[in-house]
């Protein structure tokens, strides 16, 4: 692929990451209810300003919310990313940014 094509490939992948990041935390969310379900057979998590519930359940909830969004949200943009670089031969992500010189994960 010539230079051109490989600088602007970060660019023409923003939109591509900005619809994989909201299907991604949407994703995050559906999971998070099923294992909050799952743990405390309770449909609705405590939030932050719940005074009925106890801090110690608010910030388990949390820690659990965040772990969630934050495996889903790397699979999401790590598969994104592989089947871009799959289909143009370019790995997605500008040179230093985040594109290590190591071997990658396949």
């Amino acid at each position: 692929m010539s230079k051109s094509k490989k600088s602007k490939l970060p660019f023409v992948y923003q939109p591509v990451g900005f619809v994989l990041g909201w299907a991604s935390g949407a994703l995050a969310g559906l999971a998070f209810k099923q294992a909050w379900k799952a743990i405390r057979h309770e449909d609705e998590a405590p939030t932050a300003l719940d005074e009925d519930r106890r801090l110690r359940e608010i910030l388990l909830a949390a820690a659990l919310q965040g772990a969630i969004f934050a495996v889903v949200r790397s699979a999401v943009d790590r598969t994104g990313a592989k089947a871009i670089a799959r289909s143009t031969g370019v790995w997605p992500v500008a040179e230093g940014k985040g594109n290590g010189a190591g071997s990658r994960d396949t």
